[in-house]
């Protein structure tokens, strides 16, 4: 019997399922990096404002943004049967996401130099927890990409795992979402 006269794909509801786990997660942090940051700072202790680069992590943000159209760009490519299509778009966005991995570690370089570290104070703790976890996060999207990627080389296989793409998607966007929050309170807040 064909899953969509039955419900819902149960690996879709099993990706949704760890998504609300992941959103439940993230808005834990996100709330204690809210409270923890409305006390006083010591004087000399970095602060977001005083450590980050709103503009430079941006610029990096806009790849991380812009591979969410990539992939939606590839699912629809694969639902008109476009392999060559699917192919280019899962490429552009494993090469996005890297570029923002790449920027978020350029930055992570830059404030280990003024002496921002995980231990030093609430700032450097909660900073590094929050944007840490969300690159581990793009990290393993961008890994799902690249196994969904080679995939697409065997034509019989690639038949089968179509919502294997969706779920993926689900998550990648899911990845950008959590990106376009901690951005906007991290860096813009």
């Amino acid at each position: 019997m064909d899953s969509t006269r039955r419900g819902m794909d149960p690996a879709k509801i099993f990706t949704l399922l760890f998504i609300a786990s992941e959103e439940t997660f993230f808005a834990f942090l996100i709330v204690a990096y809210i409270y923890l940051h409305t006390f006083p700072v010591a004087a000399g202790d970095p602060t977001a404002k005083s450590a980050l680069d709103p503009v430079k992590t941006g610029f990096f943000s806009l790849f991380l943004f812009s591979s969410s159209l990539t992939f939606w760009l590839a699912e629809r490519a694969q639902r008109k049967g476009d392999l060559v299509g699917l192919r280019l778009w899962l490429v552009v966005t494993i090469i996005f996401g890297a570029v923002f991995l790449v920027g978020q570690g350029n930055e992570y370089w830059h404030l280990y130099q003024q002496h921002v570290t995980m231990g030093r104070d609430v700032f450097g703790t909660s900073f590094f927890t929050l944007t840490g976890l969300h690159g581990l996060h793009v990290f393993l999207g961008l890994t799902a990409i690249s196994v969904l990627l080679s995939l697409t080389g065997h034509r019989s296989l690639w038949k089968d795992h179509s919502t294997a793409l969706e779920c993926v998607g689900l998550y990648w966007h899911f990845v950008d979402l959590v990106w376009v929050l901690l951005f906007s309170i991290i860096y813009l807040g």
